[in-house]
């Protein structure tokens, strides 16, 4: 006599694998009804660097985003790639390295500011071949800060100049605005209350020629498409 064996429909979403990409990264890959050839990465919170942030932070792993922007260049079945960001900025030698790996990319790349995208996020917002940030979207733009113990020698100070050298030099390559202006910017005393550095609005940020568009998800997309 045959058991007659019953059958249940899998649950993608209920699948441990996949709640834990939804979890960590924000993706719902194989398994899901919705394939796309846009790769999309969600940058929100802190960028996470070497240093494991408290438990209570909402954070980026960088070592999360690498596979998926070497996945970008390797997949055929992927054309491009669109970058969300919410971030408040983190780790300068990961939002780099990150910032680096979309700018080398050879398939099409855009990203878009909602919420905000301060600090090392302004880094990875220019590093696509073009960029978007929501009307009520705002950027931090402030000098290279440290936490912790800091050494009070030449040496340290001028490797944190350095430091902030290539987050200058490299918003200058990958955007319209001028190296001056973002010193200026930067620097300045009288748009923070408690700070120095400057804080844009969409608006603002198009003007200073760091982002290149003032729009939305449906723009974003379409411009991705027609790079494609």
């Amino acid at each position: 006599m045959k058991v007659k064996e019953e059958t249940k429909e899998k649950n993608p979403v209920g699948d441990e694998t996949t709640r834990d990409l939804i979890k960590e990264l924000g993706l719902l890959t194989t398994g899901t009804d919705f394939e796309s050839d846009i790769q999309y990465i969600n940058i929100i919170g802190s960028v996470e660097g070497h240093s494991v942030l408290p438990a209570d932070s909402k954070a980026t792993k960088y070592e999360h985003l690498i596979p998926q922007l070497i996945a970008v260049e390797e997949n055929p079945k992927l054309k491009g790639l669109l970058v969300i960001l919410n971030t408040v900025g983190g780790d300068v030698e990961a939002g780099l390295a990150l910032a680096e790996m979309i700018a080398t990319l050879s398939k099409p790349t855009v990203s878009l500011v909602l919420g905000g995208g301060h600090s090392i996020g302004i880094p990875l917002a220019v590093a696509a071949d073009y960029s978007f940030i929501s009307k009520t979207a705002t950027m931090t733009l402030h000098p290279i800060r440290t936490t912790g113990l800091v050494i009070t020698s030449e040496t340290t100070f001028d490797y944190m100049r350095k430091t902030q050298e290539r987050v200058v030099d490299f918003i200058d390559d990958h955007s319209k605005a001028k190296k001056g202006t973002i010193i200026d910017l930067m620097n300045a005393n009288d748009n923070m209350s408690n700070d120095v550095g400057t804080i844009l609005f969409g608006k603002e940020a198009v003007e200073a020629g760091i982002i290149d568009e003032v729009g939305g998800v449906a723009e974003a997309l379409k411009e991705l498409r027609r790079r494609i």
